[in-house]
């Protein structure tokens, strides 16, 4: 059986920059840093004291006052966004069979912020187990994609993906492997993530991943600057819209670009660190060449993992040089994550948006917040630094690589009948 095509109909954003997929898409081109103080909780004694917080975010403004108190905080990001691509798709009962429209989603760590807030109840109690009868729904980073199912009547394959923080780019090519083997007619895929509170910034902060730049939180996202020290915890989530190219046309869909391939391997190294000559990296990177059948040399534009970490960073880099070779200079590379703060298992869907979007509009988002050039890195090669950049894009490559070794990454090109 010939595999269909798949495009993007539908897509929904929340991140530090807004809480559109227009606010999102402006902060990028214009190069805002969404970092600041933390305000989720009291931070003063922890290590780092800033993060990317979706900000002014009052859920109360689009879901039930009952609904919200039976969800996690990621789990009110994941409806929110649903929503918003439901409703951008133009998807509606009449137009879609719900027995063949579902739902791939993800988080790489789910409800932390319930899990927390029960312990610490627990802890402080005399021993007498009071736990809400919510907790376990609220936690379990499964029920993000049950409850878009249910919001939306969608009937057909639903289940979660869970590869830390390449999680969502995983969701999105298991959503387009459904769709083109004629699985599914649609699907809603995407993640969302909310741990900046006290278990997720201490936790980070005691495997010394994140920042300490303190004194100047918009700065500290510092991707393939020399004195880059950590990542900086970001939160929010996305969702795209999947549709069998043959279905959106009938029903007159707008469409914003077309899934072209997708790959995933395995470091097979460490728990934590990237394999240092980006073994893993590389090979993903070939696997979603040769899935959507494309040369090195037709992609214009690389959304790197890029976290601001002092290893991660250059073991990336020579991926890119073993994949791409002598074009790798003409290719616009930049790391969004130096403005939205990395989302862990948000973080794919996210910087997905951002590929259609420079697909779009052509233009490449900066690598925000260089200073200081890094011996380690290649001169010659383009990493957008501190200014959007137009050209044209025709394909662009993202990639998402997670602890535990896990390496996802996705190809997004123009549509063209």
């Amino acid at each position: 059986m010939a595999l269909k095509r798949v495009v993007v109909t539908g897509m929904g954003a929340l991140t530090a920059l807004g809480k559109t997929v227009d606010e999102y898409w402006n902060g990028l081109v214009n190069g805002i840093s969404g970092a600041d103080d933390i305000t989720l909780f009291d931070a003063s004694k922890f290590r780092t004291k800033f993060a990317c917080e979706v900000k002014n975010f009052d859920p109360t403004e689009y879901l039930d006052k009952k609904e919200v108190r039976k969800l996690d905080r990621f789990s009110q990001f994941a409806l929110v966004v649903s929503d918003q691509a439901f409703a951008d798709a133009g998807l509606n009962a009449e137009n879609i069979n719900p027995d063949r429209a579902g739902v791939v989603f993800s988080s790489g760590i789910g409800g932390l912020i319930s899990f927390q807030h029960e312990v610490m109840e627990f802890a402080r109690g005399d021993g007498t187990p009071r736990f809400s009868p919510f907790f376990i729904p609220k936690m379990i980073l499964d029920i993000a994609a049950g409850h878009i199912s249910m919001r939306h009547n969608l009937r057909g394959p639903n289940f979660a993906v869970v590869s830390a923080c390449a999680s969502s780019t995983h969701a999105l090519i298991e959503a387009f492997n459904l769709i083109r083997h004629g699985k599914a007619d649609i699907i809603l895929s995407g993640g969302s993530e909310a741990v900046i509170c006290e278990a997720g910034v201490g936790g980070f902060n005691a495997m010394k991943a994140l920042s300490e730049r303190n004194e100047d939180p918009k700065t500290a996202s510092r991707p393939y600057d020399k004195d880059r020290d950590g990542f900086v915890m970001g939160e929010g989530a996305g969702v795209l819209v999947l549709e069998e190219l043959e279905h959106a046309k009938k029903r007159g869909a707008r469409i914003y670009c077309e899934i072209a391939g997708g790959g995933a391997t395995a470091d097979a190294y460490h728990i934590t660190a990237p394999h240092p000559d980006g073994l893993g990296a590389s090979a993903v990177m070939l696997a979603a060449l040769e899935d959507a059948g494309m040369k090195p040399e037709e992609i214009d534009y690389i959304n790197t993992h890029g976290t601001s970490t002092p290893l991660g960073d250059i073991a990336e880099v020579k991926a890119l040089e073993q994949v791409f070779g002598s074009s790798l200079p003409n290719i616009n590379i930049s790391s969004t994550k130096s403005m939205t703060g990395h989302c862990l298992g948000a973080a794919g869907v996210i910087e997905a948006i951002a590929c259609i979007k420079a697909v779009i509009h052509d233009i490449a988002p900066p690598t925000i917040n260089h200073f200081t050039d890094d011996p380690e890195l290649n001169p010659t090669l383009n990493f957008t630094f501190n200014k959007a950049q137009k050209r044209t894009i025709n394909a662009a490559l993202s990639n998402t690589f997670g602890f535990g070794g896990h390496n996802a990454c996705l190809i997004v090109k123009k549509y063209r009948e």
